[in-house]
């Protein structure tokens, strides 16, 4: 079963899948964000689609360790999910996730011609679930 990642938008939400052992994070796809129920809808269907047996989702904690401006809405989203389906879901820091996810395309677009709005969307969802793996390898 793969886990599932979220980096969670007000216009998109990017999303990326781990391998079937759970090994490596994917960038998979983006979704046009609209409210929490629908997005909430989305995320399920894709994840029921893909065998997910978990989803992390990353919430934007401030530098200092303080909860970003986001975190409430993100938290609404995770509430959505919740009553959506029994999937176990975790969340994770995703502090720089988006800065790390621009310098990675600066770096690489023209290289792997990646020019899709929702680029750095996924990107950071697969670098949410790499940190994810990563920490859960660790404990």
């Amino acid at each position: 079963m793969r886990i599932m990642s979220i980096d969670y938008g007000l216009k998109r939400i990017g999303i990326a899948l781990s391998d079937m052992l759970q090994i490596t994070a994917s960038p998979f796809d983006t979704i046009d964000s609209e409210n929490p129920n629908i997005n909430a809808k989305k995320i399920i269907e894709i994840a029921e689609n893909n065998e997910v047996s978990e989803i992390v989702v990353g919430l934007p904690v401030n530098m200092s360790g303080s909860e970003g401006s986001m975190v409430k809405t993100v938290k609404l989203f995770i509430d959505e999910l919740k009553k959506l389906s029994n999937l176990p879901i975790e969340t994770i820091n995703e502090s720089l996730s988006t800065v790390e996810a621009q310098e990675f395309l600066k770096v690489k677009s023209k290289k792997l011609n990646i020019k899709d709005k929702g680029g750095k969307d996924k990107i950071a969802a697969a670098l949410i679930l790499q940190r994810y793996m990563e920490r859960k390898c660790a404990i």
